[in-house]
């Protein structure tokens, strides 16, 4: 029997050690882990998908992404035929932007953000992670590996500009009722975790393990 091919992206400045926790039935599943890359100058995130969908090696896999590797993953399949594209703690439109990111990117706010500040761990944490994370910042400091300014800059405008109005309905959307990078009043059709936060990817994982082959192999509702 041929494994499917999972392929994992990782949310913004995050390493694919977030996944480390994730464990499916290894005689079903075969798991890739993808990573950022420094973008190229003035590489728009079309562009970028593209790239980044060279490192795909199977046909019809399954791509997850993570927060903002959710909107990535969702960019990608427009370029390979992905048996199924799941989202965790992220959005299938700007239409579910919190207001803050919408006013962001009506005034440009976030080309004010000094990104040698967000470089410091704790608040690099806290740029991606929410506002809510614990301070165990030596845990936080393994996650998240990209500190490169280019890299936040491009990630940071790519996300606030993201030009997709229209959710894609067969997108498979996983996200937490506590999540504070975006709440779950803008999120629609999506599987709810009780209790999860935008970082239940590490600390739902037993949830995710448990639900996880189920959503990938079937689109039957999934109990909470």
């Amino acid at each position: 029997m041929n494994k499917l091919p999972v392929y994992f992206m990782p949310g913004l400045a995050a390493s694919a050690a977030i996944f480390e926790r994730i464990a499916l039935p290894e005689d079903v599943f075969e798991i890739h882990l993808l990573e950022w890359e420094i973008p190229l100058a003035n590489e728009s995130l079309a562009e970028y998908a593209q790239r980044i969908t060279k490192k795909i090696k199977h046909e019809k896999p399954v791509l997850i992404g993570v927060s903002f590797g959710g909107i990535l993953v969702q960019e990608m399949a427009k370029y390979i035929d992905a048996k199924k594209v799941i989202i965790i703690s992220s959005v299938k439109s700007n239409l579910e932007f919190p207001r803050r990111l919408k006013v962001a990117k009506a005034t440009k706010a976030y080309k004010l953000i000094p990104m040698s500040l967000i470089l410091n761990l704790e608040n690099l944490a806290k740029f991606s992670f929410g506002e809510k994370i614990n301070h165990r910042l030596k845990l936080y400091e393994k996650f998240l590996s990209v500190r490169d300014i280019g890299y936040l800059e491009w990630a940071v405008e790519k996300v606030i500009l993201w030009d997709r109005t229209v959710a894609d309905d067969q997108v498979v959307h996983i996200h937490g009722d506590l999540d504070d990078v975006f709440p779950i009043k803008y999120i629609a059709n999506c599987i709810v975790v009780k209790g999860g936060t935008h970082v239940m990817i590490l600390n739902k994982y037993k949830w995710l393990n448990t639900n996880l082959p189920a959503i990938i192999l079937e689109d039957k509702a999934i109990a909470e």
